[in-house]
């Protein structure tokens, strides 16, 4: 085969799903040197993932890229539960807290479309129908050498990220293993025109005997049916067998007349050990895999990269501390935990066939479902806004999400943002410009109406907060920021993360 010459980059990204190209957005937006290289001829042509919850919107707007996802956007703001036919209980999916109290329905391959126009008008490109085929790492790079139609080449890159999917070269390469289980069901997937004996604006989960049923409205008149079946009678779904399953698990009145895309396939809920070996990092589904109950996959992985990203930049530019990527893994891992714990129960209670659990499910749906506590457990859970970083070690405090005006269209860098209300001090004042000026290359500060003193990351979760602006307060950030950044640091090298 032959062998072109060597390319060095900041970052290489392996796979140009929706996680790779997000993380592609946000290594241009640093201005990182990267590159992104996709197996596939093309993006993908069929819709897959669709929901984008609230808090991956919130993420989008501190990205600038969330305008085009509004347009193209169905909105949901209800889920429904529906046994024999009928309505049981109805949850609002309309969290106050965010500026988007709804689910943005958008199929995947319009997510990629999107993605992608936005590399290319900052002039970048996707390097298709590129393989990996092996990566080693030093204390100061990562080697990896990749196939583009027969003809092998050599990256150099500073760090690499397989967002390659559940079969994961990069994965693979590191030998790590993937640990979970398969469901023993098959699953089924039909994207249907139906008529419009349904709201746009709900959608509906269908437990029942013969296997639970979820119908996400991708507009007034097209759906998409997810379901178990107990046998493949064709080598994918046909329209008369999504209809025949409506009409025998699904609410009363809804019929499809036309089908656009289907597939069987079988599901598994599994998580790597570690995110992280050395300079090598997983996003997305090269890193965890779980139930299509719940929509949570293409959101997880969305946040794993923008978790990632800001650390990437601070490691490329010689501003980080060990710490800081290692973090990567401490963070993520719990919430990919809790993500898989919540689809695995969804799917088990929607799915079981036993006639106890179904007479009990039936009963507890509608009196649970009623409850405000449940409510609003259930919308935090599933919309993301509940993430936190409370255990991570470069934080202090809960580490809850933070969104602020000034953080919407992309008004959130690669700078830790330091909030200051009007009840500090001179003296206050005085340790926060020092805070500031040691810090300049990490650090900026904003006013806010509200008194107190936080520090935001510029992933927009919280770092710090106190509801009064002291000196200690001012301290204390001090002390956390020199544990992860450093204005002028060193390059770092050597193992950053296991």
């Amino acid at each position: 085969m032959a062998r072109a010459g060597e390319t060095e980059v900041d970052v290489l990204i392996v796979g140009a799903g929706p996680v790779g190209l997000f993380l592609a957005t946000e290594c241009a937006r640093r201005s990182l040197r990267w590159r992104i290289i996709e197996r596939r001829a093309t993006q993908s042509e069929h819709s897959k993932a669709l929901a984008v919850f609230s808090r991956t919107l919130e993420i989008f707007d501190m990205a600038g890229l969330v305008a085009p996802f509004l347009e193209r956007a169905n909105r949901v703001t209800t889920v429904s539960v529906f046994a024999k036919g009928r309505r049981r209980a109805s949850l609002p999916f309309a969290p106050a807290e965010s500026p988007y109290p709804f689910v943005a329905m958008v199929p995947q391959d319009v997510t990629e479309r999107l993605l992608a126009q936005s590399l290319q008008n900052k002039g970048g490109a996707i390097a298709y129908e590129t393989a990996l085929v092996s990566a080693a790492q030093d204390r100061d790079r990562v080697t990896a050498e990749v196939e583009h139609r027969g003809n092998r080449s050599t990256v150099t890159a500073k760090f690499l990220v397989g967002c390659d999917g559940a079969h994961s070269a990069v994965r693979h390469a590191l030998n790590l293993p993937f640990k979970g289980a398969q469901y023993h069901e098959t699953f089924m997937l039909a994207d249907v025109d139906t008529n419009d004996a349904l709201p746009a604006s709900e959608l509906q989960l269908c437990p029942h005997a013969a296997g639970p049923v979820a119908i996400f409205p991708m507009s007034s008149t097209r759906r998409r049916i997810v379901a178990t079946v107990d046998v493949e009678t064709a080598d994918a779904p046909t329209l008369e067998m999504a209809n025949a399953l409506l009409r025998q698990r699904g609410p009363r009145g809804i019929a499809a007349h036309a089908l656009h895309w289907s597939s069987f396939f079988g599901v598994h809920h599994r998580q790597v050990a570690h995110l992280a070996q050395g300079r090598i990092f997983l996003a997305g589904d090269a890193a965890h895999i779980h139930s299509p109950f719940g929509g949570q996959g293409m959101n997880t992985g969305l946040q794993d990269v923008w978790n990632l990203a800001w650390k990437l930049a601070y490691a490329v530019g010689g501003r980080a501390r060990p710490a800081l990527l290692a973090s990567y893994d401490r963070e993520r891992r719990p919430i990919i935990r809790s993500v898989i714990r919540t689809t695995d129960r969804m799917t088990k209670i929607m799915g079981s066939r036993g006639r106890v659990v179904q007479a009990v499910r039936d009963l507890a749906i509608p009196a649970v479902s009623r409850l405000p506590l449940f409510q609003r457990t259930f919308v935090k859970r599933l919309s993301q806004l509940g993430v936190a970083y409370h255990n991570s070690p470069i934080i202090r405090g809960r580490g809850r999400r933070c969104f602020e005006e000034s953080f919407r269209g992309g008004g959130i860098g690669d700078r830790f943002v330091l909030l200051l209300g009007p009840d500090a001090t001179t003296e206050v004042s005085g340790e926060v410009q020092r805070l500031t000026e040691a810090f300049a290359e990490a650090v900026e500060l904003r006013a806010v109406e509200r008194p107190g003193i936080a520090l935001v990351r510029p992933d927009g979760y919280t770092a710090y907060a106190r509801r009064r602006a002291t000196v200690h307060g001012v301290q204390s950030i001090g002390d956390l920021l020199g544990r992860q950044v450093a204005s002028r640091a060193p390059a770092i090298t050597g193992v950053l993360a296991t």
